[in-house]
């Protein structure tokens, strides 16, 4: 059975002492609610300190970016063996905002998962299509060429440690609203992708977040959806409340 996963992504927000707040909020509040998985993804800076702060609880803490080199002259930039030396296996990859406004190519993804599994880091793959490409239907093609070419190289044996999650881009801060239907839609057809790739017992085994939006008051009408495993949390993940409170719509 696929795992339910609650992910919250802080983006480029708190520092030290903001994060130290937000965590023991969420440890006052946190409570283990089987077969769902809680993960945090604060910025690099905090990583190693939210990993010690939450060891006592089953958080996993991820890195929202990495680089698809191991070592080198790049200044500014992190790999995987660094994240793995301060005990982070989980990696947001190809969100968004990295797609938008850093203008991080499905060619250089596909380079950014090979170095997470290298490093037997779990890979969280972002994908999604934005407002003019939903208008003129091609959402569904945006989608396809996005997991073929960021993905669909990686073998079944690996496929253990993938986690999609889907992004209306359209539905974030334009004014328009995804409904539950349209995230079942999308989220129906990535895993029918998926099977048509991989097989059945892959596609039926892969968790599919969504990210478009989730807050307290429609997590539970989202999460109800057959193919939607849980919600990749912008936001909402910044209050320890709404996003425990999203952690119970389960």
């Amino acid at each position: 059975m696929r795992d339910k996963i609650v992910a919250g992504n802080w983006k480029m927000n708190n520092d030290l002492a903001q994060t130290e707040d937000l965590l023991s909020n969420i440890k006052k509040l946190y409570k283990e609610k089987e077969g769902v998985r809680v993960i945090v993804a604060p910025s690099f800076t905090n990583l190693h300190h939210a990993f010690e702060s939450l060891r006592e609880l089953p958080v996993d803490v991820a890195a929202q970016n990495m680089n698809e080199n191991s070592d080198g002259a790049y200044t500014g930039e992190v790999s995987g063996q660094m994240l793995t030396s301060i005990g982070i296996k989980t990696v947001i990859l190809g969100h968004s905002e990295r797609r938008a406004i850093y203008k991080e190519t499905d060619e250089l993804l596909a380079k950014k998962v090979n170095a997470a599994l290298e490093n037997d880091m779990e890979v969280i793959f972002c994908c999604g299509e934005e407002l003019g490409e939903r208008k003129t239907e091609k959402h569904f093609e945006v989608v396809k060429r996005q997991l073929e070419k960021g993905l669909f190289h990686v073998p079944e044996a690996n496929w253990n440690k993938v986690v999609i999650a889907y992004e209306p881009v359209w539905a974030i801060g334009t004014g328009e609203t995804a409904s539950p239907e349209q995230a079942q839609e999308m989220h129906a057809f990535i895993r029918k992708t998926v099977a048509e790739k991989y097989g059945n017992e892959v596609a039926n085994d892969v968790a599919i977040l969504y990210g478009g939006s989730v807050k307290p008051g429609n997590a539970q009408e989202i999460f109800a959806k057959e193919d939607v495993d849980g919600g990749l949390i912008g936001g909402a993940s910044l209050k320890a409340e709404d996003f425990m409170a999203i952690v119970e719509a389960f």
